[in-house]
C-alpha cells in the first residue's frame, strides 16, 4: 500500500504525532485494504476480530448493549483509527460494537502486527501513545460534562468538538452519546 493512496489516514497520523516517511512506509506496508457496508458490524461484543481499521472514507460508532439497549460511546470519522480496546491492551475478547455508519472504506492491520510495531518503530510507537492519551482526555472530558452540564450545553459542546460527527450521525445514536432521549435532543436542535 503506498501512502499516497490514503491521505486522510497519513494526515490525522501527521496531525498527532510527526511519524517519519520510513515508519509510515512499513506500516502502509501491513495494511490490507477492506470496504465495508452501511449498518455492518466491524467489531462485535464477545468476539475478538484480531484486527484494527484505519478510516480512509466513511463514519463509525462504537457501542454497547446494556439491558438491551444500544448506548454509544464514540464516533469515528476519516483518518481514524477503531479497534476492541479489550483486545488491544488486555487480549480478551471485545466488550463493545463498532458498526459502520456508512459504507466504509477502511485498511485493516493485525493487533499482533500494530503491536509489533509499536515495539519496533519508535515514531508509529509515540503517535500510538499522542492519540490515546486523547482519547482518554476525550473521555474524561465527556465524563465531566455528562456529569455537570445540563442537556442544552452538553449538545452545545458536542457540537463544537464534533460538527462533522453532528451533521452525518443520527439523531438517536447523538441522544445516546449524550446521554439524552431523543425528543430531548430534537428539541434542543430546535432552539440551537
Amino acid at each position: 500500500m503506498d501512502r499516497f493512496q490514503i491521505p486522510n489516514i497519513i494526515n490525522a497520523i501527521s496531525q498527532a504525532w510527526s511519524v517519519k516517511d520510513s515508519a509510515l512506509d512499513i506500516l502502509c506496508d501491513n495494511l490490507v485494504a477492506r470496504t465495508f457496508p452501511r449498518r455492518h458490524l466491524i467489531i462485535e461484543e464477545g468476539k475478538a476480530a484480531g484486527m484494527a481499521y484505519f478510516i480512509e472514507k466513511g463514519m463509525t460508532r462504537s457501542f454497547w448493549i446494556v439491558d438491551g439497549e444500544e448506548i454509544t460511546t464514540s464516533f469515528s470519522i476519516e483518518g481514524g483509527i477503531v479497534f476492541s480496546m479489550d483486545e488491544f491492551y488486555y487480549g480478551k475478547i471485545s466488550e463493545e460494537n463498532v458498526e459502520t455508519i456508512e459504507p466504509c472504506e477502511t485498511y485493516g492491520i493485525s493487533i499482533e502486527t500494530l503491536h509489533a510495531l509499536f515495539n519496533t518503530e519508535i515514531d508509529l510507537a509515540n503517535w500510538g501513545r499522542v492519540i490515546h492519551q486523547n482519547e482518554y482526555r476525550r473521555i474524561h472530558q465527556s465524563h465531566k460534562e455528562r456529569l455537570t452540564l445540563p442537556a442544552k450545553e452538553r449538545y452545545q459542546a458536542f457540537h463544537d468538538q464534533f460538527p462533522e460527527i453532528c451533521r452525518r450521525a443520527r439523531l438517536t445514536d447523538i441522544a445516546s452519546y449524550l446521554g439524552v432521549t431523543l425528543p430531548t435532543l430534537s428539541r434542543i436542535r430546535a432552539i440551537i
